[in-house]
């Protein structure tokens, strides 16, 4: 059994009931908001007038949606890749042994933990700017047009891909992400993490910046919070997919090649759902 270097620059975590405990960590995370924000949404029902005709179904789709921005997940198949070589690293005859899954589960573990606290934070970050431009109309306005033009400068890229510059992540991101994970071990992981959730942000933003302008517009507070939550842990729904899957090659590839396919449908509906939630905000205000 090999343990060539990629493999020796990620230490193995420890088990808790069998399990790595970055990955048992990961879990509580998101069983813990997941229950708090619905437990409270339950408790305060939510009035879907009061917030631009959202529901919770509406959220968790744009949130997974998201999470399948064609701009995002070429920096997830990065990843994907990169744990697929570790696991290479660290078996015979190309099947993944236990402890090669562990590993690969702990430090993946890490990776979409960084990638949901930094997504979250920059949620907060904008309904905090939001908050301090003032509450009215026309601060809310002004995100959901902005959004709306995203939103056409994606469907730009998609009709007129070699007209003006493509909304995709800055120069380098893959660069800096691989770096990370090769040299860093865990603290690698969390420092990819970190960048993914800060480089998605002007490719994959344009229904994040709606979703924030429809919660600022309705006076946000703990609902609006939960939301927002809720809205984050629909959108690692796909990074978590492809931990789990992220050991069968054949899989990976599947995936690949469907999203390959598939994005430029892909970036025409989040952009028509932007636009439709952006003429909805403007015109109910």
């Amino acid at each position: 059994m090999s343990t060539g270097p990629v493999a020796a620059g990620i230490p193995s975590s420890p088990l808790i009931f069998g399990w790595p405990r970055p990955a048992v960590a990961l879990a509580s995370l998101i069983a813990g908001v997941s229950l708090a924000a619905s437990g409270y949404l339950l408790v305060v029902p939510l009035d879907a007038g009061a917030f631009g005709g959202l529901t919770v179904p509406t959220v968790l789709a744009a949130g997974a949606a998201d999470g399948f921005n064609p701009c995002a997940f070429a920096l997830l198949v990065l990843f994907a890749t990169y744990t697929l070589t570790l696991v290479n690293a660290v078996t015979a005859a190309g099947t993944p042994t236990l402890k090669a899954r562990r590993r690969l589960l702990g430090a993946g573990s890490l990776y979409v933990g960084a990638v949901l606290v930094t997504y979250f934070i920059i949620g907060l970050g904008l309904l905090s700017f939001l908050g301090w431009l003032g509450r009215d109309h026309l601060v809310a306005r002004g995100a959901s047009i902005l959004a709306l033009l995203m939103a056409l400068w994606m469907l730009k890229d998609v009709f007129l891909p070699g007209v003006g510059p493509s909304m995709i992540a800055p120069s380098g991101t893959h660069g800096r992400m691989q770096k990370a994970m090769e040299r860093g071990g865990l603290a690698g992981m969390l420092l990819a993490g970190v960048l993914v959730g800060i480089c998605t942000v002007p490719c994959s933003g344009a229904m994040y910046l709606q979703i924030t302008a429809v919660l600022h517009a309705s006076g946000s507070g703990l609902a609006g919070i939960a939301l927002l939550a809720l809205y984050n842990i629909a959108f690692i729904v796909p990074l978590l997919v492809l931990l789990l899957a992220v050991s069968n090659r054949r899989v990976l590839g599947q995936m690949a090649r469907w999203n390959r396919s598939n994005s430029p449908w892909i970036k025409v509906g989040l952009a028509i759902a932007v636009i439709a939630m952006s003429f909805s905000l403007l015109v109910s205000m």
